[in-house]
């Protein structure tokens, strides 16, 4: 992909072009982004933060509810609020939120979508319906087919996903270095990536790439929670759900005070009473140990297959929130012989980077030429008979290994292993591991050969793996030269039938007037806070909730900014102050 830079600079998206956005689809907050007048720009919610929790709920009107007021529904409504749902995407799990209304991963993601989609729209003015949207790089088929499905229940044309840290390659590379080889160390609210990349004579080249789906933030903040239960003499699965949500939460606060003081003070309000407990930076980190030893593994891994050593890495580079733990920052230091760079944002780089793509496939005029690489994550290859395994068991034949750069081509011969074998059945498998069953099975082609002795026919099978995840592979017999061909791609995992069902019932549900999302929002912490508080400071939160919601009901909406200013500044007040027990 090529694009050249014009003098003016021009911008995408006008009121009569239907802009492309780019969509950072994380585990604990979402942001999407559009390309405008020569750089990439960060839409806010209808809160005006650029950052929406990814949390999604049912309120009792059967309203849905996502993003920050979603979050504050965890202490509150935790039976009918669910949040870090990317990790299972690609699953079949299923999680019922309220009135029995169940709900698949990709369901919930494509309600996070749809509100970005709405956003987005209120931003420009104009329709939205194409995106460029981010993915962990070590993100399996069928997690990358479930990613589409949940913009196109979103009502989203999903132009390309884009791995994460190639997301933040771009937004970083484009503008800040000319030359060099750097490493994105990407560690998000549930997963973990890390790639290294090479930028030269206007191409950028991603080397290796390597992670882990289920290793990110919120894993810090389950040691943290385990530390605090464990000090408090308590356990976990004995509280109640909403003791449980205010416990995540306090223990995501304590991360956060951890982050930039030595010690930092948990107060938790448990259903016998409040409880504090402080905490020491030390104790976290030890704490976090086997999680910092699995964060060393991909690392590892991804400088092993990019053929470099740890000294000609110029840069690393730190994407995820949860970079900005000290012991993340120290072990990456320790590990790479350098400091990271600190002078980007973690939060927004990938979103950032996803709209820079957006405009390199609208080959806009205000970016200078760059070629785009990336590589295939995983080993795809067949299922083979082991002959050298006397009980006949079946492995995994590699065709593409890991980290191949693509679009690439390569092909293997195979023969038949039992007399007068009329087909072969050729089993295409996606993984690192021996076994087909520990792999990810993506399709099968069923190929007739003439029926001869064991080993004397046989078939031809390359793989073609291109920019867009579609794998093609192509089966030739040997001896009759016919031909088979199937395509393996990132299309939908639901099937057509289901695809209009499952978008139906999320038509059907209702999403709350946009202009009230602020208003829900504040009462939703209200809520929370009266849900957390108890004796004098619970009747004055009632007396705070029902004189809001009274004078938002009959007054004049041009009063509303007021009222919401002096309602935050009694909560704020409420949130300095020790809460006293009855």
């Amino acid at each position: 992909m090529r694009v050249r830079r014009s003098p003016a600079g021009r911008a995408v998206v006008s009121g009569l072009r239907m802009a492309i956005v780019g969509i950072d689809l994380g585990t604990t907050n979402s942001l999407v982004s559009v390309w405008q007048d020569g750089k990439a720009v960060l839409i806010p919610n209808a809160l005006g933060e650029t950052l929406t929790p990814s949390v999604v709920g049912i309120d009792a009107k059967g309203e849905v509810v996502i993003g920050r007021e979603a979050r504050e529904r965890l202490v509150t409504h935790a039976d009918s609020t669910i949040g870090s749902f990317k990790r299972w995407m690609g699953t079949a799990r299923e999680t019922t939120l309220a009135r029995g209304r169940v709900f698949r991963p990709e369901e919930l993601s494509a309600l996070i979508l749809r509100s970005l989609k709405t956003d987005a729209e209120a931003f420009l003015g104009t329709e939205v319906k194409e995106a460029v949207i981010s993915v962990p790089a070590y993100f399996n088929d069928l997690q990358r087919k479930a990613t589409l499905d949940a913009g196109r229940l979103a009502g989203l044309k999903v132009e390309r996903l884009i791995n994460e840290p190639t997301a933040a390659a771009l937004a970083y590379g484009l503008g800040e270095v000319s030359e060099g080889k750097f490493l994105v160390f990407d560690l998000g609210g549930g997963t973990f990536d890390v790639s290294i990349l090479d930028k030269y004579e206007g191409v950028m080249e991603v080397r290796a790439t390597a992670g882990d789906n289920f290793l990110g933030g919120n894993d810090f903040t389950e040691a943290l929670t385990a530390l605090a239960m464990r000090k408090l003499g308590k356990s976990y699965g004995d509280l109640s759900r909403p003791e449980q949500a205010r416990v995540s939460r306090a223990a995501e606060a304590g991360k956060v005070g951890l982050s930039r003081a030595r010690q930092s003070e948990l107060t938790i309000r448990f259903d016998d009473g409040e409880q504090t407990v402080m905490l020491d930076r030390d104790e976290f980190e030890a704490e976090c140990a086997p999680l910092l030893r699995r964060l060393r593994h991909p690392l590892e891994r991804a400088i092993r297959d990019s053929s470099l050593r740890t000294q000609e890495i110029d840069q690393v580079v730190l994407v995820g929130g949860a970079t900005r733990m000290p012991m993340i920052r120290a072990l990456v230091t320790r590990l790479m012989g350098r400091l990271p760079l600190s002078n980007i944002d973690p939060d927004t780089t990938v979103c950032l980077g996803a709209t820079v793509q957006s405009a390199l496939k609208s080959r806009d005029a205000a970016l200078e030429d760059v070629v785009m690489t990336d590589v295939c994550p995983y080993t795809l290859g067949i299922a083979v008979l082991d002959r050298r395994d006397r009980g006949g068991q079946m492995v995994v034949a590699p065709l593409l290994e890991r980290n191949s750069t693509v679009p690439v081509s390569r092909s293997d011969q195979f023969f038949t292993v039992a007399d007068k074998q009329a087909q072969i059945a050729v089993e295409v498998y996606q993984g690192e591991n021996l076994r087909p069953s520990d792999n990810i099975y993506l399709g099968k082609i069923d190929v007739p050969v003439p029926v001869k002795p064991a080993g004397e026919e046989g078939i031809d099978v390359r793989f073609t793996y291109d920019i867009n995840g579609a794998l093609e592979v192509e089966v030739t017999v040997l001896s009759t030269k016919v031909k088979k061909v199937a395509i393996f791609q990132n299309t939908s995992g639901l099937s057509e039938a289901e695809l209009k069902v499952r978008f139906a019932a999320l038509e059907s549900i209702k999403m709350p007037p946009r202009e009230q999302a602020e208003n829900k929002a504040l009462i939703a912490r209200a809520e929370r806070l009266y849900a957390e508080a108890t004796g004098d400071t619970r009747q004055e939160l009632r007396a705070l909730i029902t004189d809001f919601e009274s004078e938002i009901s009959r007054g004049d909406p041009r009063d509303w900014p007021d009222l919401r200013q002096r309602l935050t500044e009694m909560l704020n007040a409420v949130e300095r102050m020790p809460i006293l027990p009855e």
